[in-house]
């Protein structure tokens, strides 16, 4: 069935209206001229309102017809309606049962993952536990054996150490005739050159600046003498020195060392130690001097040997030129040597000792140094330690370091072993 819309209906309606406002104005046929006039007129208005109420009462129907009609048709879009509401409610339910479905298998392989997540969970603790039980045991063992190291390693160490300490005595020597070291000492040995007045100054400053009170001691085991300018160095260090200086002869000390020796505040020796005296002597290799030249290196050697005997001389009781002669008369040479005993007579030393206390030495000296002091320069070499090499004739040798412009040697060297070049 074919709908009406309502515009259809109201242009029916107004169709209609118009047709009865139309009935009504149109006019009046012409009438037989017999009848009365007022009688037709009463007719003709009867018969037109009959007529109207016929187009009327038909209108009427009509509209009710239509009206049933397009009622019919909005029972039937509602019918319609409700069946499409029906069906989508059908379609809803049936994807909302598939929803659940889908929601039902996804918490079921939910809960088998969680499952399996807490199981490889529980399974993972259980190999961190064990791993850590693992690690926890090696750790202990390693402790235990890092411990047992460390316990032989400290008694080790502990066994290097002597159970004393340095003895620091303001007046070192006993009545006895032992003299007491501490661990203010500075070894001198070997051929004294510019290292080693770095070596001896700084340990000189070094001592200072730790107490001022305590003697510090210069310990020669073997020293054949070496450069005036360095061995003039280490002579001004021991003047300048608050602390007092103390230097002790082992076994040899000669030329510079000798005058290192004389000239301390206190000096030292063994009686059967050999403190040597000479005048100052150089050699240049390879040099060739005029008359003037070597006038010039005489009296610059004889004005170091003035600055250097003098007070040597003096600390005798004699002259320089006194000091000379005896020199000489002692050897052809002019090497003057004697044994500390009677040096001491000489005054070339102060004290003869018996003995000496090395208070410093409380580490195994196997085990490494048992110097506490910084050490700005490394010591210089014993003569023992020095690389030989052997002349054209097969005797061994050794150089000496280069010398500063106006340095000279002084130097015991009656073998030739020590060399300039």
């Amino acid at each position: 069935m074919k709908l009406r819309t309502p515009t259809s209906l109201i242009g029916l309606v107004l169709a209609t209206g118009l047709t009865v406002a139309f009935a009504a104005d149109k006019p009046a046929e012409a009438q037989p001229a017999t009848p009365p006039p007022e009688d037709s007129a009463s007719q003709k208005m009867a018969k037109e309102a009959d007529q109207l109420a016929l187009e009327n009462k038909l209108q009427t129907e009509r509209l009710t017809k239509n009206t049933a009609n397009l009622r019919e048709e909005i029972t039937l879009l509602k019918i319609e309606r409700e069946l499409l509401t029906e069906k989508l409610a059908l379609e809803a339910a049936k994807r909302q049962d598939a929803v659940k479905d889908e929601v039902a298998k996804l918490e079921t392989e939910k809960e088998k993952l969680t499952r399996e997540n807490e199981l490889a969970k529980i399974r993972a603790e259980k190999l961190t536990n064990d791993l850590k039980a693992s690690q926890t045991q090696a750790a202990l063992k390693l402790a235990q054996m890092q411990n047992e190291i460390a316990l032989i390693e400290t008694t080790a160490k502990h066994a290097q150490f002597a159970r004393s300490k340095p003895i620091y005595l303001k007046n070192p020597l006993k009545a006895d005739g032992t003299l007491v070291i501490s661990d203010r000492r500075i070894p001198l040995n070997g051929p004294i050159s510019s290292s080693t007045a770095d070596f001896i100054t700084t340990r000189i400053d070094y001592w200072n600046n730790k107490d001022r009170q305590l003697p510090i001691f210069i310990l020669i085991d073997d020293c054949p003498g070496g450069s005036v300018m360095a061995g003039y160095r280490i002579l001004k260090a021991m003047e300048a020195s608050d602390a007092p200086v103390h230097v002790v002869v082992k076994s040899f000390a000669a030329s510079m060392a000798a005058c290192i020796t004389t000239l301390a505040k206190e000096s030292y020796a063994y009686p059967n130690a050999i403190i040597l005296h000479h005048q100052i002597s150089s050699q240049i290799v390879g040099a060739r001097m005029n008359l003037t030249q070597q006038r010039e290196f005489f009296e610059e050697s004889s004005r170091w040997w003035t600055r250097l005997a003098t007070p040597i001389a003096t600390k005798m009781g004699i002259t320089t030129e006194e000091m000379i002669k005896k020199m000489y008369a002692c050897s052809t040479s002019g090497d003057w040597s004697e044994f500390g005993d009677q040096a001491k007579e000489l005054k070339w030393v102060d004290h003869i000792i018996s003995g000496i206390e090395e208070t410093s030495f409380t580490k195994d000296p196997d085990a490494g140094s048992t110097v506490s002091a910084p050490a700005p320069v490394p010591p210089p070499p014993h003569r023992g330690e020095v690389t030989e090499e052997l002349d054209e004739e097969g005797r061994p040798f050794t150089w000496l370091p280069r010398l500063n412009p106006k340095d000279v040697y002084f130097i015991y060297n009656p073998d030739g072993y020590y060399r300039v070049r």
